[in-house]
Order: C-alpha cells, then structure tokens, then sequence
C-alpha cells in the first residue's frame, strides 16, 4: 500500500497547467489572457488579434511563435483548475510595475471587442488580486484601456 502511495507521488504531472511547472512567464501570462478571452463564452477575431498581438510584442516574438505559444496557452489554461497556477509564478517572478502592466493588457483584450462583459470584469478583478495589483492600478489600467489610452499608462494620476 505504501509503495503505491509512494509511486503515485512521485510520478511527474504531464498535464500541460502542471507541466508549465509554473516557470514560464510567457505562458504563464498567455494563459491568464486566455482566460479573459474567453471569459464571456464569446472568443471574437478581435480578441483573438489582440492576444496575439501581445504575446508578441510583449515576448518579442514572430508571428508563428506568437501562435504556438497562443495554442500552449489555450491548452495550459483549459487544463487549469485555476488562477492561482500562473498568478503564483508570475507574483513571485514580475515587479510590480510588470504585473500592473499585465493587468492593463488583460483590459486591452476586454475591451478589444468595443464591450466588457461581467465575467469578463471579474476575472481580471481575481487576477489582480492574486497579482497583488491594487484596486486603485487595475481602476486606472481599466479606466485607461477603456479609453484606448498608450499601454505605457502614468500611474501617478
């Protein structure tokens, strides 16, 4: 009995949330977009576009890596029982000013269909507070993305 406790125990997760071992902050970060992305039952090419957009510039990819690390962030995020996977690392691994951004590219995906659904709202709201972002930040980052205001936003307002 022991010895099939032991064995179960040790044997490495392989689904793709575990195997992100929570060390990738691209993924990480896609996933939690995706997360948005869908949070309304609605996935729109206009989203999608943005997500991708992101990815990219933010990770300074190409075109193709944007999509595989898209499709690693679909799965990871499907496979996740939660938030916490991908905020923790990314928590422990980002500054502030880094998670206060994520927060804002999470709102520029909301917003990227011209409305922001309920759900949508509330996802980000968990995120950022997982994130330790404050509320007064993911106000502002909300209020900014509303507005199509540069990403590069001031917080000092």
């Amino acid at each position: 009995m022991f010895d099939l406790i032991k064995s179960f125990l040790a044997e490495k997760p392989n689904t793709p949330a575990q195997e992100v071992g929570t060390h990738d902050v691209r993924l990480c970060s896609a996933a939690l977009l995706v997360h948005v992305l869908s949070a309304d039952g609605v996935v729109t090419d206009e989203e999608e576009t943005m997500l991708r957009a992101i990815v990219r510039d933010k990770f300074e990819l190409t075109e193709a890596e944007a999509g595989k690390l898209y499709e690693q962030a679909q799965a990871a995020a499907h496979d996740s029982v939660d938030l916490y996977s991908f905020t923790s690392t990314l928590k422990n691994t980002l500054d502030e000013e880094e998670r206060i951004k994520l927060v804002r590219h999470l709102w520029d995906v909301v917003y990227s269909d011209g409305q922001m659904h309920e759900m949508e709202d509330n996802v980000v709201w968990r995120i950022a507070e997982l994130l330790a972002v404050s509320s007064r930040d993911r106000v502002l980052a909300k209020r900014d993305a509303a507005r199509g205001v540069s990403t590069d936003f001031d917080r000092s307002e």
